[in-house]
Formats: structure tokens, C-alpha cells, sequence
């Protein structure tokens, strides 16, 4: 007997990968388990297996910056309650040095929803009971029909863990012209952000001419990030869905002089903020 939950929760994170470097990322989650029936005719209740597996999500996977640890361009150290993480990409590297609850090592050599779904299932089965047998995770991408894109930030004035350095989020993106939706502004976004890191101006600490070092501390504990310039999108202000709206409006507007902008920019599914520019 099986019992399924579709659609379960969702999450935002990013992770390393070898050919595209930081990577902001936005699953759904789905999950099946396996087992026998017990004197309630159930394998477990539903709101137990809820509570459960998005509770443990939420702690491993959501908000965290995921490395799998056993690909051979990965190096990882722990030095106190600091994880350390760097991966070689693009004739460069990244290195990032954050508490150890905003990284979660996988032992996987690429990060895949399928490598991601097997070792969280295996994880997440000492959580349940006897009843339980087998947990079967899947993780699936929202349909998206127009151009998207892919980003990563850390707000530092966050009370939750948005405050983490590298976390990051698959987005979709809507922007109007006149009021009629402007496809080529649309595209332009998602072709100059994909994978892209959206850094504020006064976090940045060192520029050594090829790589941007970004470093804070939080009420978490203390953050540090550097990456290839060429991954790496700065604005004035902290990276908030709000402020990312205006200031694609912004830039929109200055790119269509006289026309009305009205952006609507998603934080992964079914959030975000909507922004409105006007250059005269």
C-alpha cells in the first residue's frame, strides 16, 4: 500500500554545479511512502506526514545553499561552527564560508532533482515509524511558459534565514509596456540573469579584478561569498523582491523613454512584487 501527497511544499535554495557555478534554484516537492496499515487502517496520518517531511525540508533543503560533496571539483572543510565550501568553475572558484545550519553536503556527485530526491528519501525514513517502509521523495520545476531566470542573494537585515549569503530561486517574470506585456524586455532579463547573483553594493569587500568577495555578519552568525565578477549583478540597495521589481522597472523604463513599465517579479512560485517606472 502507498500513500501520496502531491505537491507537498515547495523550496527555494541554491546549489554548486561544475558547469554552471551558483545556482538559484526552486523545487516542488512530491512524496510517496510504503508500508503496512495500522489499527487505524493508515500508514500514517496525514498531518503527521505533513508536519514531518516540511519541517524537515524546511531545515535541510529550504533557504540553504546545497554542495554536493563528492564531485571532484568540491572541497569542503568545518571549522568550528563554520562549514566552508568552494567549488572550481570558470577558470576561477567559488568560496563560501557560512554557519553550518545555511549549508547542507550531499553526497551526490551533481546535484539533480532525482540525486537530491534519493538522499533526502533516505534521510527523511528514520523520521517515521515502523509503519513506514519506504519514503519515495520527487522533485519537480513549475511550468513556466515565458522566459525565466535563475538567481541567488542573501539579506542581511533578515530576521529568518533570507539572511543566508547564497540562497537563491527559479523565477518567472512579467513586464508591460504601455500596458501590453513586452516579451523583448522580458527575454532580456532572463537571458542577462541566468544564474546570476544579485549582490548589494555595500556588502562587497574586495574586487581583484576577475573575482567579487562579498562578506557579512547576521543575527545567524558570520557570511562570506566570492565569485566570478562575470555571475554577478550589483545594485545600490539590499536584493528584496521589492527592491529587484523597482529596480527592473527602473532599467526598463530607462531602456523605453516616455513608456509606462509596470513590472510583476516572482520569488520563486506564487510570490513576489509588482513595480512601476515612468522616464520622462
Amino acid at each position: 500500500m502507498r500513500l501520496f501527497v502531491d505537491n507537498l511544499t515547495n523550496i527555494d535554495f541554491s546549489y554548486l554545479c561544475p558547469k554552471r557555478g551558483l545556482v538559484g534554484e526552486t523545487w516542488l516537492a512530491n512524496v510517496e511512502l510504503a508500508g503496512e496499515l495500522d489499527e487505524q487502517g493508515m500508514i500514517c496520518d496525514f498531518g503527521i506526514v505533513k508536519k514531518i517531511l516540511r519541517n524537515w525540508l524546511e531545515h535541510r533543503i529550504d533557504h540553504c545553499l546545497l554542495v554536493p560533496a563528492n564531485s571532484p571539483e568540491v572541497k569542503t572543510d568545518t571549522q568550528g561552527n563554520q562549514q566552508l565550501a568552494s567549488l572550481q568553475f570558470d577558470n576561477s572558484s567559488i568560496e563560501v564560508s557560512a554557519p553550518t545550519e545555511a549549508i547542507t553536503l550531499i553526497d551526490v556527485a551533481e546535484v539533480t532533482p532525482e540525486s537530491v530526491a534519493d538522499w533526502c528519501a533516505a534521510q527523511m525514513k528514520k523520521e517515521f515509524g515502523s509503519t513506514v517502509a519506504q519514503v519515495k521523495l520527487s522533485f519537480t520545476t513549475e511550468h513556466i511558459e515565458s522566459p525565466y531566470y535563475h538567481y541567488s542573494h542573501g539579506l542581511k537585515k533578515h530576521g529568518g534565514d533570507c539572511q543566508r549569503i547564497a540562497h537563491g530561486h527559479r523565477s518567472k517574470l512579467l513586464i508591460w509596456r504601455n500596458d501590453a506585456l513586452c516579451m523583448d524586455a522580458i527575454q532580456r532579463w532572463a537571458s542577462s540573469w541566468k544564474d546570476i547573483y544579485i549582490a548589494t553594493e555595500e556588502d562587497l569587500i574586495a574586487n581583484d579584478g576577475k573575482s567579487y568577495t562579498f562578506e557579512y555578519t547576521s543575527s545567524q552568525g558570520f557570511f562570506r561569498l566570492k565569485l566570478p565578477k562575470t555571475s554577478c549583478y550589483m545594485i545600490k540597495t539590499d536584493s528584496t523582491v521589492e527592491f529587484i521589481a523597482q529596480h527592473l522597472a527602473n532599467e526598463t523604463a530607462r531602456h523605453y523613454p516616455g513608456d509606462r513599465i509596470r513590472v510583476k517579479a516572482f520569488e520563486g512560485i506564487g510570490k513576489g512584487a509588482i513595480a512601476e517606472a515612468l522616464n520622462h
